[in-house]
């Protein structure tokens, strides 16, 4: 008999590797279907309620495998729709989830990591320093949560889950292979059948992986970018320092140009007051941004305690956008949800007990074009 702690989680295979799983204990590659079926749609992780599976198989997938799920520890919905899970994960930290209702869809921000090595000044995750990357399981079993949320275990989900954002914890382009195998999951259509367009990578800027996302993927792009010029985005997102702004617009570039459409990046500015909100980072922006297909996405800073940093007025916002509109850009400024739930940066977790400060300011962070 297999040992449970041996087990190979079924929940974190992607499509072709739960192929491989079937074809290894004698199975027919369809049997990957099937399964992929049962838990992502269906939500069902008992084999024995796998019904179109033969009984030997139901008790052979019993003894090699398993259906893993999350381990949720908190939870709560906003009276705007706004969901907020926070989940364990093996060892004893935790990372959030946040789901996002608007008109026309439903975003999920997802974690990639625990914790962050980038160490980006303003951001209340790069304080905790870095735990560990997620594994498949555990990035895609956030997913999973929150999808299955809104039915019970057995029934068809329903499509609430139509954009997928990977701007949770952590620089997701430094657990390279997790996230792709968990982002083809997404866009399988046996499993969650998330368009292209609607499944975004966020990064810090990680350029040599940025050119390796583009040769095995068309997600879409969003860059976390904060800062208009490399003296000041040396401070507020030292990566900055091994590959600056040039090379991340020519990477962004390069990835942009490999998409078989005319999809643009998002770009990320959280603003802090009196540190990239004036005029004059609002001048070189939008000179910048001039050189990629693009939209900004403008993110008022949320405190959080030591954090140094301030929000900027609402009118220095707007007079920030402003200018961008008039020189050209498509800006959007992202908007507070579930505040009834601390859905907003560092709130809930200080609240459960675990040593993490998730931070869910970039929920809104992303306007994909899916529906122009």
């Amino acid at each position: 008999m297999t040992e449970a702690s041996e087990k190979i989680n079924l929940l974190g295979l992607s499509p072709t590797k739960m192929e491989e799983f079937f074809a290894s204990i004698g199975e027919k590659k369809f049997r990957a279907q099937q399964m992929l079926k049962w838990i992502h749609q269906y939500g069902e992780a008992d084999f024995e309620k796998m019904t179109n599976m033969g009984k030997g198989l139901r008790a052979k997938l019993a003894e090699i495998s398993e259906i893993a799920l999350p381990e949720v520890v908190y939870e709560d919905f906003s009276s705007d729709g706004t969901r907020k899970w926070v989940m364990r994960m093996p060892g004893g930290s935790s990372i959030e989830t946040v789901y996002i209702p608007e008109k026309e869809r439903g975003t999920l921000c997802v974690s990639s990591q625990i914790g962050c090595s980038l160490d980006c000044s303003f951001c209340s995750t790069g304080k905790q320093g870095f735990n560990r990357d997620l594994t498949v399981a555990e990035i895609i079993g956030q997913v999973y949560v929150a999808a299955m949320s809104f039915h019970e275990p057995g029934e068809r989900r329903e499509r609430r889950i139509t954009n997928v954002v990977m701007m949770g914890m952590g620089e997701p382009l430094l657990n390279f292979n997790n996230v792709v195998d968990a982002m083809n999951l997404m866009m399988d259509d046996n499993a969650y059948g998330l368009s292209k367009r609607r499944v975004t990578l966020s990064t810090s800027g990680v350029v040599p992986m940025m050119d390796k996302l583009g040769d095995v993927t068309d997600v879409s792009l969003a860059v976390s970018l904060h800062a208009p010029n490399d003296e000041l985005r040396n401070e507020l997102v030292p990566i900055n320092k091994k590959y600056p702004l040039k090379e991340l617009i020519a990477a962004t570039n390069r990835y942009l140009s490999k998409l078989p459409d005319r999809r643009k990046a998002t770009i990320e500015y959280t603003m802090m007051e009196g540190v990239n909100d004036t005029m004059e980072h609002a001048e070189q922006l939008a000179e910048l941004m001039k050189q990629v297909p693009c939209k900004i996405n403008l993110i008022p800073f949320n405190p959080f305690p030591n954090s140094g940093y301030k929000r900027p007025s609402n009118n220095r916002v707007y007079r920030f956008r402003d200018h961008l509109i008039n020189e050209g850009h498509i800006v959007t400024i992202r908007s507070t949800r579930g505040d009834d739930i601390d859905a907003a940066c560092g709130q809930l977790v200080g609240r459960v007990a675990d040593r993490t400060r998730r931070s869910a300011k970039y929920i809104k962070a992303v306007q994909l074009d899916s529906n122009q």
